[in-house]
């Protein structure tokens, strides 16, 4: 993730659920604070920042349809990775038995602090699961991103270029960077946080890796209903598989191969949680105030066992 190891222990069989596609219990995607009273931020876990607690405006009335409509949304105090999940983090967990392999198809995207790409929903879950977090919900992610001002992009309404973001300019892909070996022009990823953060400390919340968040897709948040719109939402479902009609999953934040228009806090993009047909998403974790103490815990000088 930023350079975490797996240390903390997993159920094996809670993993195995989730890369199979069982029906398991969802881990609390978010403080339970009610609207109106946010827990202050405490000691944050290593590689992560606090997101305080509060309303924040989600999606927007003049993007894609599927962003629609703009609301104020509760979502309680929690913490966000600053950095995409690393090829270093992710191969840790496979060796520590937290994780399964995950390939990653295209060449030159294997260095160790490069996001790792390629990962199913499933993977992406599990790794969360593996370290004491969760996989961030929509809300989550998009609070994180954008803060409670609207804004389009993590770091205000200024359209999105290379000195902001890892995307697609005129140069070509990755902002003109080549890939090694065939197909050069579909460029690659760069390694996290070359890019300035956002107000929260978080990178590359626009491009460099597409990320999975916990959510099923709904075609727009009218459409979702009520799940959408209480405090904390966690989409249809809550979250939880199976979900009867729904056979998407979301992932949020564009990405080195397209342009500014898909690099915004409110651009919801869909695919298959099995990651079929095949694409190199990433993604990053989150913690709500009890998970978040728990990893400090098991972190902590006391332990002896503080991870890098």
């Amino acid at each position: 993730m930023d350079g975490s190891s797996c240390g903390v222990s997993v159920v094996a069989a809670v993993c195995l659920a989730l890369w199979l596609g069982w029906p398991v219990p969802v881990s609390a995607a978010g403080s339970t604070d009610p609207p109106g009273h946010a827990r202050r931020c405490e000691d944050a876990p290593f590689g992560m920042a606090c997101i305080p607690g509060g309303w924040f405006l989600r999606g927007s009335d003049t993007q894609l349809r599927n962003s629609r409509p703009q609301q104020r949304i509760w979502v309680g105090t929690f913490y966000m990775d600053v950095t995409e999940v690393t090829v270093e983090a992710y191969e840790a967990c496979v060796a520590g038995g937290g994780c399964r392999d995950a390939r990653t198809v295209y060449e030159d995207f294997s260095r160790p602090l490069q996001p790792k790409v390629g990962v199913t929903w499933f993977d992406a879950a599990a790794f969360c699961t593996a370290l004491g977090k969760h996989l961030p919900t929509e809300a989550e992610w998009e609070k994180a991103a954008r803060g409670t001002d609207g804004r389009l992009y993590p770091w205000g309404d200024r359209v999105a270029t290379c000195r902001d973001a890892v995307i697609e300019d005129r140069r070509g892909r990755s902002c003109g960077v080549k890939k090694r070996g065939e197909s050069r022009d579909k460029g690659r990823t760069f390694v996290v946080g070359t890019r300035p953060a956002n107000q929260y400390g978080l990178f590359d919340m626009a491009g460099n890796a597409w990320e999975w968040v916990n959510d099923w897709y709904s075609p727009d948040y009218e459409k979702c209903g009520e799940p959408c719109q209480r405090p904390n939402p966690r989409g249809p479902c809550d979250g939880r598989s199976p979900c009867r009609g729904r056979f998407y999953r979301v992932v949020r934040g564009g990405s080195w191969y397209y342009g500014a228009e898909m690099a915004t806090t409110v651009y919801r993009r869909f695919h298959t949680p099995s990651n079929e047909p095949y694409h190199h998403f990433g993604f990053r974790c989150a913690a709500n105030l009890d998970e978040a103490a728990r990893v400090v815990g098991a972190t902590s000088p006391k332990s002896g066992s503080r991870t890098k």
